[in-house]
């Protein structure tokens, strides 16, 4: 019988169960009882929070996993993003990959006028003296290294903090950053 989860991934931890490397990183199975041969369906950078998916059901996670499933974002940006600027991220942006240039196919992105409550970040991430931050909803059905992170960067606007708020038709919900739901599927497909 397998089992499914749906996490808030906090600030700071690797998307994985197991690091082979000499540091000490903060790994998922610090975050909850999660049973032996549980994956994290797709990953989140260290320094990215938001939702991830894990199962014990390889199936399960090649199929979410080989389509072209919608990711959305919620990224708080350094500055005032402006309406020229989500238009860019719409069209596709170039941003380096693999030592070379990539276009961005187009995409859904919006300026978010109501901060969301994600909580305070683990790590705190400036304060006003900086200058202002403004938030904006950008969702990518491809997942590039680093991906969104490159393309605000691309705008103008470097991404100060990143949230995945949805995955397919499953949300990130009211979870704080480290809970865990179990589910018993995800019905992913729209």
């Amino acid at each position: 019988m397998h089992r499914h989860f749906i996490l808030f991934k906090p600030y700071g931890y690797l998307s994985q169960f197991i690091y082979e490397l000499k540091r000490k990183k903060k790994l998922l199975g610090e975050l909850h009882n999660f049973p032996e041969g549980t994956m994290a369906i797709g990953r989140l950078d260290e320094d990215s929070e938001g939702l991830l998916l894990l199962t014990t059901d390889g199936k399960v996670s090649e199929q979410i996993r080989s389509k072209k499933v919608d990711k959305e974002y919620y990224v708080q940006v350094d500055g005032i993003i402006t309406p020229e600027a989500i238009e860019q991220l719409q069209k596709g942006v170039e941003i380096g990959f693999e030592g070379g240039k990539y276009k961005t196919k187009p995409c859904t992105a919006f300026i978010v006028t109501e901060i969301p409550d994600f909580g305070p970040r683990a790590k705190k991430i400036r304060d006003e003296r900086h200058g202002p931050t403004s938030w904006a909803s950008i969702t990518v059905n491809e997942g590039k290294f680093r991906q969104v992170r490159k393309m605000t960067a691309a705008v103008g606007f470097p991404t100060l903090r990143l949230v995945r708020v949805r995955i397919g038709n499953v949300y990130l919900q009211n979870l704080k950053a480290g809970e865990v739901l179990e589910v018993n599927d995800f019905q992913i497909n729209d």
